[in-house]
């Protein structure tokens, strides 16, 4: 992996006196080198990061899922980020087609979470209106971290129930059957969880983006082309004015780049 920006000038060079020039070299990256050029900054208000992938042509999955257009790096780099992150938002669906799982304890980002006052892992956060989960499946009966469900004053009190008996905690964040977005990222910080990550699904991130809640997002842009009608990363409603980024850091591996852009 090297870095592409910021631009940064190589330690060796300046410490043997030697000509200076940026820090380009393509090496492995250990996790603690990626958890700080990942680490979130210093709020004291909830932080939205997304994290997703995507292929040239704008593929956010291929066959319904992310991982045949990720990558072992990409992989690497996820898994950086939700060992930094307090909870890790994701949408039902996403749920649902990945087979997700609950979040495990890194070993590498032990001390990182100890200094930060977190817990050994995330807790995962499913937004579902309907409540339509297996409440069997290891994420809610076996996770490190009691597994969070987000959902509407007006969901079904059976699915609640059963989300509840299986060891899941309900939490409000909307009026009606659906959740609010913004409300969601409120309630998660009204428990004290201020790094919030969400890996999607598109739909998800669409409803984020429009509520006008994502302060940071970090994409892996693949180097293939799927073509199809596959979705792009951020589905669901328009907004009316299209919202401005910056971009804050860049890195490269085997023709995967993996950017990181804030809200300007």
């Amino acid at each position: 992996m090297r870095r592409l920006f910021p631009v940064t000038y190589e330690t060796a060079a300046q410490a043997s006196g030697g000509a200076q020039g940026p820090d380009t070299t393509d090496r492995e990256w250990g996790l603690d080198e990626l958890a700080e050029a990942y680490a979130y900054p210093d709020v004291r208000t909830p932080w939205l990061r997304a994290n997703m992938v995507s292929t040239l042509d704008g593929a956010a999955q291929h066959d319904g899922r992310s991982q045949p257009i990720s990558s072992a790096t990409d992989m690497r780099v996820f898994g950086v980020l939700r060992g930094l992150a307090d909870v890790v938002m994701v949408g039902a669906e996403t749920v649902r087609q990945e087979g997700y799982r609950p979040a495990r304890a890194r070993e590498a980002l032990a001390a990182r979470r100890e200094v930060a006052g977190q817990g050994p892992a995330p807790a995962i956060a499913v937004v579902t209106a309907s409540l339509d989960l297996d409440f069997t499946l290891p994420l809610f009966t076996s996770p490190l971290v009691p597994t969070l469900v987000l959902t509407g004053a007006a969901a079904a009190p059976d699915r609640v129930a059963a989300a509840e008996k299986a060891g899941a905690r309900v939490v409000i964040a909307g009026d009606g059957t659906g959740v609010d977005p913004a409300r969601a990222v409120r309630a998660l910080g009204d428990l004290g969880l201020t790094r919030l990550l969400t890996e999607g699904g598109p739909r998800l991130l669409g409803q984020l983006v429009a509520a006008g809640v994502l302060d940071e997002l970090c994409l892996s842009v693949s180097p293939l082309l799927a073509a199809g009608d596959a979705q792009r990363i951020a589905g669901g409603p328009s907004i009316p004015v299209p919202v401005r980024f910056e971009l804050v850091s860049l890195l490269e591996e085997a023709g995967f780049l993996y950017t990181r852009y804030r809200r300007t």
